[in-house]
């Protein structure tokens, strides 16, 4: 394959992969946006093996073989539930791969020298960086959200001075790096710098900010791709990496303002908070119902709407969630769903599941659109929710999730909650919603109880 044909295989790959994304931006163009992306790849793909610049495809071949084969055995062996971690632990492979080509292209750097090898050295050592931080920094999410780690963030003493002095360090380290033509004693001392930071930064992060942290991390594996592309003068690479970057940056900017949080004190490692928590208290007498009581009131019910959240995901109870809003609205029963921006552990992750079990998207609505209706509704379901509908967040101004905007499905007139037991959320915080008079618990697993309910109808 000629050198002008791979660069316009590349353009057609990249044009793809734009409309890859904005097909996935919609529920309805979600599947015809993946295969954009798929046949985009393949394409990159093909071109790069062929490409007159590549000596060695037995070796490329083989990695791909190997790569296909673990790919294809995680794809079918993940739950949904277990999607978030697996994300996080492929950023990490993205971001150790930009530190492993960036260490590569400084040992084999060519003939390069003057302003050319200047600007090859700093994109080494920015690449480097990038990867090493991502690498950490995706592990440390990877084992919050697993459970091998606490949740609860990581709150060292003049830990943001300990942020910056680490930057501070890794500029002067640069500035050396670069102006000495290469050192190897520099490039590693800011590898394990960056390592270190990327670790800390994370883990000073709490459970509640998690989702953001997901997206961001995905940001941080774009650009790191980006600087990979850069390093081996790939510019299919270096615009895929720019896609992923700046889409990831734009997610998170969305999920913090609808989480009312600052951007910058996200990726700053939690800038600002103090790690307070109200996790623990407890703050009066719930009420437990029965499935067959909550039967009986769905169907004494005109209007239901249903907060699903990570409980959901746990219990796979998506399919008879669906056969329950199929039911109700056999019967004439207004159903709907109301989605936070931030429910699960993964942005958009109870879509995904509700549209694995066929439930209409024109009735799964997103919190704008739905916090008005509560006032009035007969009976909210909240299914594996927690955090997202915890009253604290408007109620409570020492609360670690004061200000966030969550699902007010307390205004409504009953609400049953599904829960295994009343620990806590993800962030650790206490929900005074379970509390409230027209609060009702049906403790159980979310698939069993949503079963049971079926039955009784």
């Amino acid at each position: 394959m000629s050198h002008g044909l791979v660069i316009a295989s590349y353009i057609v790959a990249a044009i793809l992969f734009i409309l890859s994304l904005a097909g996935l931006s919609k529920q309805e163009t979600a599947r015809t946006g993946n295969w954009y992306g798929i046949i985009g790849m393949a394409i990159a793909l093909i071109a790069t093996i062929c490409s007159p610049d590549v000596s060695s495809v037995g070796w490329i071949l083989l990695a791909m073989v190997i790569g296909a084969v673990i790919g294809i055995r995680f794809a079918l062996k993940v739950e949904m539930t277990e999607m978030p971690e697996l994300v996080a632990i492929l950023h990490s492979f993205v971001g150790l791969a930009a530190v492993f080509v960036g260490y590569n292209s400084y040992i084999d750097h060519g003939e390069l020298t003057g302003v050319l090898l200047n600007i090859h050295l700093a994109e080494i050592f920015i690449g480097v960086f990038i990867g090493a931080v991502t690498f950490t920094g995706s592990i440390v999410a990877f084992g919050k959200l697993r459970g091998i780690f606490s949740s609860s963030p990581l709150m060292l003493p003049q830990r943001h001075k300990m942020n910056l002095l680490g930057l501070i360090i890794s500029v002067v380290l640069l500035v050396y790096f670069v102006h000495n033509g290469g050192s190897w004693l520099a490039l590693l001392v800011m590898t394990i710098i960056a390592l270190a930071f990327g670790w800390h930064l994370v883990a000073s992060i709490g459970g509640a900010d998690m989702p953001v942290v997901i997206s961001m991390l995905n940001s941080y594996s774009g650009w790191a791709a980006a600087a990979a592309g850069f390093m081996l003068s790939n510019d299919l690479l270096i615009v895929t990496g720019a896609l992923v970057g700046s889409s990831g940056a734009i997610l998170s900017y969305i999920m913090c303002k609808a989480m009312n949080r600052s951007f910058i004190s996200v990726i700053a490692g939690g800038f600002g908070t103090d790690g307070s928590s109200t996790g623990e208290g407890v703050v009066g007498e719930h009420t437990e119902i029965s499935a067959a009581d909550v039967a009986e009131m769905l169907k004494d019910s005109s209007s239901v709407i249903i907060t699903p959240g990570y409980g959901l995901a746990v219990a796979q109870a998506q399919y008879p969630v669906a056969e329950l809003t199929r039911r109700l609205r056999e019967k004439g029963v207004n159903v709907r769903f109301g989605i936070h921006p931030v429910a699960g552990r993964l942005p958009g992750h109870m879509n995904v599941l509700l549209a694995e079990a066929k439930v209409p998207y024109d009735i799964v609505l997103e919190m704008d659109e739905i916090n008005d209706d509560f006032s009035d509704t007969d009976t909210v379901l909240v299914i594996g929710a927690n955090d997202t509908v915890n009253p604290s967040a408007e109620e409570d101004p020492n609360s670690p999730i004061a200000g966030m905007p969550v699902l007010e499905v307390w205004h409504a007139r009953n609400v049953v909650v599904f829960k295994r037991s009343m620990n806590t959320g993800y962030a650790g915080v206490q929900n005074p919603l379970f509390f409230k008079e027209n609060t009702q618990m049906l403790f159980g697993d979310a698939k069993d109880s949503v079963e049971a309910i079926l039955s009784e109808l």
